[in-house]
């Protein structure tokens, strides 16, 4: 872009300097806030979209399809999948074209799965790959996350950044609550019969309108993208090009950092999509759909508080002390199953599920506040060892903050394909989820573990 049409587009922040107090408090935070509030609904919509599936899935075979337990499984996690890979090229996206117009371009784009999916649905001679293909186009909203979270780690002063990560983290996974919430309700309203949407008439005298459940979403992305192109900004000092982000896969932390925010987001989001599922195969006579969503939005406000609350205690310990209770739960959960002769105890399992979920959440905003301090404290350090001058350390370490976050947030949304599907598997191998369970708990014992060794101990970076 010209040093002219730079001048002449007041959209774009040329003399961005959030850690300078007096520029911060007249200036900064009131358009950072700004930029946060529209971030927030873009991604909260996006989550809605990216686990679509967890509550579309589980009515599939009541509107018309013939679908097994293990694809419908399948279908609540591909979207993760798909984000997870997605998640590498939009981390690098912000500083390439900007985060408003990136926004604007990642929001818009979700309409098309939304409008497919509810197409799809009311026609029960569509195959199976077709819903496969809409699964995966779906992971663009989850991919959503990389680029938003990075975006605003370029807003706000190191001080803060944990609480805006959290905020924008913990409020945009509000949408997997939200949608969960949603969508049982529209299903069941006939929304957009206007538009030709056909009913399938349920045991109960009922009527459901399951394509409600993908095109309510479609309008508010409009509208979010229209706040996004008119009140967003771009940041000039956050531009950089790929070959600048991609020094930090060589980074020993990044990859440390990815183990354990694998262990809490990815947990978080692969509960997500896959607990309808699960709850449905182990209490078929509860109906899951009226309680689903109060384990996201419990992770989803979790995940601000996490982030808060790292920032005054430390995101390490937080960590520590969270991983501990993952696991922790985790064990309880086998006491609640049925199988050995027992029935299981729903509401036991339903509790300790929450706990999970409030668990996954908070450790999903303490290890993105150690992504930040980390990354920034040992590229500072790295920077003026080499004889580099304060302003180039600070323009460093903001660039390499944002593709950790980017790279690590991509690594993290893994869990999302990988835990449905362990359950799907599990289940298809031994008619059973504890073989999956069990793999959950190791992987969080081995967590704690590594959460102490590498940055429990004084001679680790503070975070």
């Amino acid at each position: 872009m010209s040093q002219q049409s730079e001048k002449n587009n007041h959209y774009l922040l040329s003399n961005w300097k959030p850690e300078n107090a007096a520029f911060w408090e007249n200036k900064g935070k009131h358009i950072a806030r700004r930029n946060l509030w529209i971030s927030v609904a873009c991604l909260l919509l996006a989550f809605c979209v990216w686990m679509l599936f967890s509550a579309v899935s589980v009515n599939l075979n009541k509107v018309g399809f013939n679908f097994t337990t293990d694809e419908l499984f399948l279908l609540t996690a591909l979207p993760s999948l798909s984000g997870a890979i997605l998640r590498v090229p939009y981390s690098f996206m912000v500083p390439i074209f900007g985060g408003r117009y990136w926004t604007v371009i990642s929001t818009v784009i979700l309409i098309i799965p939304c409008i497919w999916l509810g197409i799809a649905i009311q026609n029960t001679a569509t195959p199976y790959w077709v819903f496969i293909v809409i699964a995966l186009l779906c992971g663009f909203a989850g991919a959503n996350f990389a680029s938003s979270m990075g975006n605003i780690s370029f807003f706000f002063p190191k001080a803060r950044q944990g609480s805006a990560l959290g905020v924008n983290g913990g409020l945009g996974n509000l949408g997997v609550s939200v949608m969960q919430m949603v969508a049982p309700a529209v299903i069941f309203v006939p929304v957009f019969t206007f538009l030709g949407v056909h009913g399938a008439p349920q045991g109960d005298g009922s009527t459901m309108w399951l394509a409600n459940a993908a095109w309510i979403w479609a309008p508010l992305l409009l509208i979010a993208t229209l706040a996004a192109w008119f009140g967003m900004n771009d940041i000039a000092s956050s531009k950089a090009s790929v070959a600048d982000q991609l020094p930090v896969l060589g980074r020993l932390h990044m990859w440390v950092l990815a183990l354990l925010y694998l262990a809490t987001f990815g947990s978080f989001i692969g509960f997500s999509a896959g607990f309808a599922m699960l709850s449905k195969t182990q209490f078929p006579d509860v109906n899951i759909l009226k309680l689903a969503f109060f384990g996201p939005f419990l992770g989803a406000l979790a995940r601000s508080a996490g982030g808060v609350i790292s920032d005054k205690l430390g995101g390490v310990r937080v960590t520590l002390v969270n991983f501990v209770f993952m696991a922790l739960f985790t064990a309880l959960l086998f006491l609640t199953l049925p199988g050995g002769g027992s029935q299981g105890n729903f509401t036991t399992f339903y509790i300790v599920f929450m706990g999970l979920f409030l668990t996954a959440g908070l450790g999903s905003g303490s290890t993105f506040q150690m992504i930040a301090i980390i990354f920034r404290q040992i590229t500072i350090a790295r920077v003026k060892k080499r004889g580099g001058s304060d302003e180039q350390a600070q323009q460093e370490a903001v660039t390499d903050t944002a593709a950790a976050l980017g790279f690590i947030s991509a690594i993290g949304a893994v869990g999302g394909f990988f835990i449905p599907k362990a359950f799907g598997t599990s289940l298809a191998m031994t008619g059973s989820p504890v073989g999956a369970m069990k793999v959950f708990l190791v992987f969080y014992i081995v967590c704690v573990g590594v959460t102490w060794v590498v940055y429990g101990r004084r001679t680790s970076p503070k975070a």
